[in-house]
Parts: C-alpha cells; structure tokens; sequence
C-alpha cells in the first residue's frame, strides 16, 4: 500500500480506534513540548545551544515521523487482527463443510451399489417395508442425512427412508441427468424431491441391475444442510454477534446467514477475495470484509463458486474488550520476546529501532552538550549553569517520550500477541473438529458395512474359500471408495480374519481377544468398539485407530458370527489435518495428544507418535473444562505460544462416556530462543545519583554490560556506531569515521573497540551502538561503546586508585557511586592515550609499509 493510500485508510478508521487516537493525542503534545524547549535554548543560552539545536531539531523530526509510523502500524495491526481473525473463521468454517461434503460422495456411490437396495429397485425383491428399514438404518447412522430417495428411471418414488413421506413422482431434471452422468452429481437448489424445503443439497448416483448392469433408478442422497451448516455457524461465528458469517454462492448472493436478520438469505453482498484493509459499503454501513473460496480437498472442489464471507461492522470492530496478553508474562519474557519481534512481526521491529534511536539520539544530545559545556568553558562552571536546565528539560521530555512510545509499542505488541493466541487456538480448535467430523465416519463406517447383506451371507456360509472371495472383493470396493483406511478386515466368531484388504498376510491370524470379546458382546447393530490408539498388528505394528462392528446372522440379528475392523491410515490422514491446519506457517508446529500428552501424531519430527509433549498440565486441564486454551510458554528452550483444545465430538459421536478415547489438539508457534539474564540487560536499569558539587566532571557509558567512566575534559562528543566505515582490523582498529570539517579540510579518525581493549576478547559489534571520540593532542580517535549513560560529578574521596599500570590495564581505579553501592570503572586517559600512539605507529607503518 503506497504513502497516500495509508494516509487515507488511517484517516478513516482512526475515528473508530479511540485506544489509538488517545495515543496520538499524548504523542502529540510531546511535540509541542520539543518545540518549547528549542524555543526556551534559543532565548536563555543561544550561544551555549548553538551546537545543540540542530540535533534537537533533527530529532523531533525523527520523533514526528515515528509518531505518524506508529499510528499507521497500530491502525494496521488492529485492522490485521481484526480480519485476520475474520479470515481464520471463514476459511476453517469453509473446509470443514468441504471436508463434510467429500465424504457425502464416497457414501452415494457405496450406497448406490448396495446389493439389497440394487435388487429392489430392478425388481427382483418386491418387500417395500424392508427396503424403507434398509434406507431408515442408513439414515439413522449417518445422521447428515434428513432422507435417502429410491426412484425409478421415470421419477417415480419407489422408496424414502422417512415412513411418514408421500410416495410421488418427481419431475425433476436431476433424474434424467443422474441416469446420463458417469458417476454422481451433486445438486443444490429447490426440488420437488425436497417438498417444503427453500433448497435442497442432493448428491445422487444411478443404481444398476446386479447381473445386467443394466441402469435401473437412481439414488438420492438429502444432505441435512440446513442443520450442519448452523453447527458450523455456532462453532467458527462470532460468538459476541459483532460480526456476521454467511456462505455464499458463485454470484456473491448469500446463500445462508448466521443471524438473517441482520443480513438475510438472497441479497448481494460485496466481497474481498483479494484480503484488502478498504472497507466495503452494504445496505449504508461499513464493513471489513474477508472472503475465502475452498481450495478443495483430496481432489473435490466443493460446489462450485461456493465462498464463506465473514462481515464485520466498522464501528462494532474495535471495540471488544481488549485481550491483555503480555500483562500476566513476567517483563523478562516480555522483553525476550520483544527481542525476536524481527523475526514475527518486521514492521514491529522497526518501530522499536527506531524508538531505541530516538532515545539513543536524545540520550546523546544531552550527553554531548554536557561534555561540551565543560570543555569549553573556562571553569566549566558558567556555561553549565546556563545550559544544564535546557539539557534537564530535554532528559525529562526524552524520558516522556521513551515512555510514551514505549507504552505505545507495547499496545501494538498485546495486539500481536493477541493475535497470535487467537490464530493458535483457531487453529487448534479447527484440528480437533476435523478430527471428530472424520472418527464420526469412521464410526458409522464400520456399522453400516457390518449390514450389507452379502458380507452377512458370506460370512455365515461354511465355504472358507467362497468367503475369502466374496468377501474380499466387497471389501476391495469399498476400500477404493474410502481410501481413508489403510485395510479392511473380516472375521469370524474365533477371531480369525477370513478376508482382508491390501497383503494377505493377515487372512489366518486373530485379533485381539479383548476386542473379540467386546465386539461379540454387542448389543445392537448401533454399537461400535473403538480400540484405545495404539500400536495394531493390523497395521504393521504401528499406532493407529481401528473401529470395529458386529456382523449378524443373515436370519438372525441376535446371533453375532463375527466382526469387521477397519483400519484408518492414522500416519496419512492425521498428518494431512495436522499440516492442512499449520499450512504456510513454518514456525507453527501441530499435534494430536493423549490428555497426559502422549503424542498421536505430529508435525515436528522431534516428537513421533509415542513421545510425550511436555507441557503444563494446567492448559491441558483448562482445555478440558473450556474447550480451548492458549497462552504464553517456555517450551523446548523457545519462547511459545501454545494453544490446546480438546475433542467435544460431533452429532451423536462422543455422547456416551468412555467409549471413545480422549484426544486433544495442541499448537505450538515458537518466536525465538530464550535469552539470558545478560542478553536482557539494559543501560537504562543502571542509573547513578549526583551527589557532589565539588569534584571531577566524569562522562559515563556501557561496555558489555559495565559501567565505565572517562574524564569529560579529554572527551569531544559521541557519534551512532552507524557512521563508522568499517575496516578489516589492524593492530585493534574496526573501522574510520568521518568527524567533519577541521580547519579547511574532512577530519577522519580511527576507531577502536574498548570492549576488545579492556579486556582482549573478541566480540560482536553492538550494531546500535556509539563512538566517543577522545582527543589527544592535536588527534583525536574513537572509542565503540554499547551506549552513553550519563555525565557525573564525582568527589576525590569516592575515587579509588590502582598501582602499577601493567597490572590494571588501561583501568585507573575505580568510582564508588550511589553510596559506594555502585562501582565504576576509571578509565585512564594517559594509559589508553600511551596505547593508542602505539596502535597508531603501527597503523601507519602498515600504511607506509
């Protein structure tokens, strides 16, 4: 978004941001008051702040534009937040009703060439009643459906599994288009097939004579669209009423609304496909908008041109209670993790370098004039007098504006982490959806193959040869429809697999006992048994879920003969939900866990299925009673956002206690190593009294983490580190700095490091760092230091010596501060004078040589 663009978009939703204009406004009258002080330097001293006010200047300038920059940012985040969110529950609403639909597919075309429902409608069996039970069990078991349909090539209604529904003729065109399709069509709009109903959403697939292959009807699957599409409405809408989710068609026209009072079914809305920050006018309001097509799943693309739109009202958007994540994190994992906002959030970090800039530049401005002050006055005294209360001003209105910006930034940042928590546990929430929406298929899977009449016939017949055969290619069959189970299993009343998908090494073993007796124990043709996740024989010795079912007698339904096990491909299908939830997002990491964190399956290869994710129990528990929790973590060495949600189950799965294993979602987004205690360490916590009148002027700054002291008489000023040219280094020197013009002519000088210095290490250049230039002589060199800090007046009597030169360093004693609470290093001006001519004579013999 261009310069103009920004300036527009934040005039017109600053209004509706009264957080961030009540920031503007305090940051704004800091300006004025920068404005003050170079007037009052200008009329009390102008001489004294000649060299001073054009530093000033050039820093309430900075100040003024990282006031306009933060402003944007914390409009731009907000509104990121906001459709963020918007487009997190579009997009999952949207894939779980996809997701939902693909499976609607596989069940007509099973359903299509079930033997029992293949010889009514040909003709071959004439018992009505015991085809409407046959479609009523399919129904009742797969709860998605409000009816399934039987109708003759002609549209006559030949049998409905709802018993109290009139028999007709349907002259709809979809049975004439159904019987000419290769396979099954999907259809959504009124039909005479759905009486009474506004729409209906119908997949439908011709029905073949068992022996001819001749077509003979067609069969039509009533999808409860209407009921599953509020249950996604209640899970992924806005649970405050704040905003509005609706479904879409291809012609933007809203098929379904969350609240169709407030946007009703039928009008056109405008859409945001392309995820713009503009809002969009409808019916005289404003909205942001954000609009999210299905990318298909497994190779099905949903209806076609169907959207999910979430619409959020402009002034509603900004005004939900604020979600103050970083004010219960202890402020040094506050600090870390606004230690890696270069790495999260790019625009957050440049904000806060340019505010430790800001800083670092008006921490210089009065560190220079003071050390100016005394160099050039005579006694130090006059000018100090005249200019210090214009520095004390400029100290106080700085540390105003650290402050400022400072609070400010942080708001900014509570807003990305808000973000980030409400994404992780989206996300998380979205995964253990998935999760039960397909264990529900499986569930209802594994029931209704152990009906189908010729796997019942099969099995009951004394003929181990014609049972490996028969009953292996229905299961052949269905596995090429549902490719979501890695085999398929039948056995007998001992245990013993007579058939089976994929090798056949299988056929001849048992299963477990257990799970025999659970199964034979079956009351009813609508129990299953769900085996705890866990390594399984069946499939090659690895963790997976197996549901299993009960086969009947064909002529008697309480005689139990054995069993069907279907086994779901758990390291395929769980790992496809895990990285579909995490997709583009490297720094997130998913997971299925065991509630003591037994991992299931996950995207981090550091932990298998098996391993334990380590965790704070409390968010497993609070997961538990709520559904979902997210929070800041240490995980692994890493600052974390963890979210974790747990299994509620869908429909009717999950409703009967200990049947189904517990399961939870957890999501990991890491930010960044942890850093240290020294890391951390800042110059601002080090702060120094002025207790003394009468003594040495002493100019204060940091190096690797130690205060240290100069005399302010030998120091020039200091200048950013960014200024330095850098240099491979020679006899000590990192780089030159140009220091301006001196007598006619561009003065350069060498810069040295005084960490390396002081103590003969090697280290990392602080990159915001400065160069105090030091004069010597007629020279003057460059000393890098992490930071300037003060300039103090220390008396002699707090002055402690060293001896011999060779055993301090460069060292003269120590300053004994704040009581003597605080020790600083003197650094000793004619050592590291003596130390600089050397390095210089071997510089320039380097140069000459």
């Amino acid at each position: 978004m261009d310069h103009e663009a920004t300036e527009q978009l934040v005039d017109t939703l600053l209004p509706c941001m009264p957080d961030v204009a009540q920031r503007q406004a305090a940051l704004h009258e800091l300006h004025q008051t920068w404005r003050l002080i170079e007037a009052s330097a200008k009329m009390n001293c102008p001489s004294e702040a000649r060299l001073l006010l054009p530093a000033v200047l050039a820093t309430r300038t900075d100040l003024v534009q990282l006031e306009r920059d933060l402003v944007a940012n914390m409009v731009a985040e907000k509104v990121r937040q906001v459709l963020g969110e918007a487009a997190t529950r579009a997009q999952y609403a949207l894939d779980l009703l996809v997701r939902n639909l693909f499976e609607r597919t596989a069940d007509v075309g099973f359903l299509a060439v079930d033997l029992d429902l293949c010889r009514f409608a040909a003709g071959q069996s004439t018992d009505r009643a015991a085809a409407q039970r046959r479609l009523a069990a399919y129904r009742d078991k797969y709860t998605v459906y409000d009816d399934i349909l039987l109708l003759a090539p002609d549209g006559t209604m030949l049998v409905r599994a709802a018993p109290d529904a009139p028999l007709s003729c349907s002259s709809d065109p979809l049975v004439a288009a159904t019987l000419a399709a290769p396979g099954y069509l999907e259809t959504f709009r009124a039909s005479d097939l759905r009486p009474g109903q506004e729409r209906a959403l119908l997949y439908s697939q011709a029905m073949r004579h068992p022996e001819s292959g001749a077509v003979t009807g067609v069969l039509c699957l009533s999808f409860h669209f209407a009921h599953e599409l509020a249950a996604v409405f209640a899970a992924y809408g806005d649970p405050e009423g704040r905003a509005n989710m609706l479904l879409l068609d291809a012609d933007d026209r809203v098929i379904s609304s969350a609240d169709p009072l407030w946007i009703a079914p039928g009008v056109r809305v405008p859409v945001n496909l392309e995820a713009t920050a503009a809002p969009r006018l409808f019916a005289g309001r404003e909205y942001l908008v954000s609009t999210l097509a299905s990318g298909g799943y497994q190779g099905y693309p949903g209806p076609p041109g169907w959207k999910t739109q979430v619409m959020v009202p402009l002034d509603l958007a900004f005004r939900r209670p604020r979600r103050d994540a970083a004010s219960q994190l202890a402020p040094e994992m506050l600090q870390g993790l606004l230690s890696h906002a270069r790495s999260f959030n790019p625009a957050l970090h440049a904000l806060m370098s340019s505010v430790t800039g800001a800083t670092q530049a008006i921490k210089r401005i009065v560190w220079n004039g003071k050390v100016t002050s005394i160099r050039t006055g005579s006694d130090g005294a006059g000018d100090t007098r005249r200019l210090n209360p214009v520095l004390d001003e400029i100290t106080e209105t700085g540390e105003r504006s650290d402050a400022a910006f400072s609070q400010s930034i942080e708001g900014l940042y509570q807003t990305v982490l808000a973000s980030s928590l409400q994404a992780a546990a989206f996300t998380a929430q979205l995964l253990v959806d998935m999760l039960d929406r397909s264990l529900y298929e499986r569930a209802n899977d594994c029931r209704w193959w152990a009906l189908a009449g010729p796997l019942r016939q099969a099995l009951a017949t004394t003929d181990a040869g014609q049972q490996r055969v028969q009953i292996g290619a229905l299961l052949a069959h269905i596995n090429g429809l549902y490719t979501v189970y890695s085999r398929l299993v039948v056995y007998d009343r001992h245990g013993c697999i007579v058939a089976a998908t994929g090798p056949q090494d299988l056929v001849g073993s048992h299963i477990a006992d257990d799970t025999l007796r659970a199964v034979m124990g079956l009351r009813s043709e609508s129990d299953h048994v769900a085996e705890t996740f866990g390594p399984s024989p069946l499939y090659d010795g690895r963790p997976t879920f197996v549901y299993h079912a009960a086969i009947r007698h064909p002529e008697h339904d309480a005689n139990v003969i054995g069993g069907i096990g279907i086994v779901f491909d758990s390291a395929v299908e769980l790992r496809n939900m895990l990285d579909g939830g995490v997709a583009g997002r490297a720094a997130m990491q998913a997971f299925f866990v065991e509630p003591g964190g037994r991992v299931l399956s996950g995207t981090d290869a550091g932990y298998p299925a098996g391993a334990v994710l380590a965790l704070d129990a409390d968010l497993f528990d609070t997961a538990a009673q709520h559904g979902r929790a997210a929070r800041i973590v240490v995980h692994d060495g890493q600052y974390c956002v963890a979210a974790c949600a747990s299994a509620q189950g869908y429909r009717e799965f999950r409703t009967i206690p200990g049947r189904e294993q517990p399961v939870f979602s957890v999501v990991l987004q890491s930010f960044g190593p942890v850093r240290s205690q020294a890391e951390l360490a800042r110059s601002s916590q080090v702060r120094v009294r002025t207790e003394h009148e009468q003594g040495r002027d002493y100019a204060l700054f940091l190096v690797d983490g130690a205060l240290m002291a100069l005399d302010a008489a030998a120091v020039v000023e200091a200048v950013p580190f960014a200024r330095v040219k850098r240099a491979p280094a020679s006899s000590g020197a990192i780089g030159m700095l140009d220091a301006g013009p001196d007598q006619g002519r561009r003065h350069f000088v060498w810069v040295f490091d005084l960490a390396r210095m002081v103590s003969g290490r090697e280290r990392a250049w602080p990159l915001d760092g400065q160069v105090i230039l030091v004069r010597y002589g007629a020279g003057t060199i460059g000393l890098l230091v992490d930071d300037v800090h003060s300039v103090q007046r220390f008396a002699p009597e707090v002055l402690s010596a060293f001896g011999a030169p060779a055993a301090a360093g460069l060292t003269a004693g120590l300053i004994k501060a704040n009581g003597g609470e605080l020790l600083i290093q003197e650094i000793s001006t004619e050592r590291l004078l003596a130390w600089m001519r050397a390095a210089r004579t071997v510089v320039d013999e380097q140069r000459t040589g």
